[in-house]
């Protein structure tokens, strides 16, 4: 089981290089390179060719193998750029300098796009510290705005997706609510029930998901034990499922800028890994999302 970023940057380093397609600017060449240098990927730089010659021309890049795209268009590439992925030229797709709202308009699109089973959603994984090394993941914190019971049973799956690239084996599973009491006039507590006794009858595999929790029912043992809740999941938690989008977004950025606690994140429920350039992801966790990706085409590789 991955315990830490570190953990995450050595297992890609076992796998083979995978084709990274994105629309290449001067803020992402310190990032390419080192991906490309560490053997994560062979990069594919959609763009005007010739500026981009010129911008690889005297870096590193520039002696490493990579594919440049031309054109010059700025109006096609995100549309070439998914028709490599689709077209199996390439195997993950980083946001780089594409707009982000028509760069995910584009990727969620259900006729054109990457959707898998049409349900995407965005996991934020946390590295602790002080805890002898772990990995939470916090999900959805930047996709989906309000989702129904069956948008928070995708989201769920596809963060335990994640969570098996992570090795663990039995991923404990908070749902969270403002309060840990089933309230029929909060409905986030309903949901979170009901994704509770599906799991109780193994709909979600070996994970064991408890809900409805607040916070320090997921976070203590013994605020939940006050509390007269009994559960595994209390106070060893590996998946945080949020109620909503202001949740987990808010949540996300507390973690980062006031807990100063590191965050990466992958798009899950894509034909492909999908990164995106996200606000509260810091430059240094970028190359942890790119080995990530590359984590998870093997697994799936792996998994037939």
């Amino acid at each position: 089981m991955m315990q830490c970023y570190e953990d995450i940057l050595e297992a890609a380093k076992g796998t083979k290089p995978r084709r990274l397609v994105t629309a290449f600017g001067e803020p992402d060449l310190d990032l390419i390179c080192r991906a490309t240098a560490a053997g994560f990927i062979i990069p594919c730089l959609i763009g005007d060719g010739k500026a981009i010659e010129t911008l690889i021309e005297r870096s590193p890049l520039a002696s490493l193998e990579h594919e440049i795209v031309d054109e010059k268009d700025p109006g096609r590439t995100l549309h070439r750029a998914i028709s490599l992925i689709r077209g199996k030229r390439a195997d993950i797709l980083m946001q780089g300098s594409f707009d982000q709202n028509t760069f995910v308009n584009a990727v969620l699109d259900v006729g054109t796009g990457l959707l898998k089973d049409k349900a995407a959603s965005y996991v934020s994984l946390f590295e602790l510290p002080g805890h002898g090394g772990k990995l939470i993941l916090v999900t959805d914190t930047y996709l989906n705005n309000c989702p129904d019971l069956t948008g928070k049973q995708r989201i769920l799956e596809n963060a335990l997706s994640l969570s098996a690239i992570l090795g663990i084996d039995t991923p404990k599973v908070a749902v969270l609510a403002a309060i840990e009491q089933v309230n029929p006039g909060i409905p986030s507590t309903l949901d979170a029930a009901i994704l509770s006794k599906m799991s109780e009858r193994g709909q979600f595999g070996k994970a064991l998901v408890e809900g409805p929790l607040d916070i320090d029912c997921s976070l203590s043992n013994a605020a939940a034990r006050r509390k007269e809740i009994q559960s595994p999941v209390t106070g060893n938690v590996d998946i945080y499922v949020v109620p909503e989008i202001d949740t987990g977004h808010l949540l996300a950025e507390v973690l980062v800028c006031i807990g100063r606690i590191r965050t990466a994140g992958m798009v899950m429920g894509t034909t492909c890994p999908v990164i995106l350039d996200v606000p509260f992801v810091p430059d240094e966790c970028r190359l942890v999302e790119i080995a990530l990706a590359s984590l998870a085409l093997s697994k799936g590789e792996e998994d037939g």
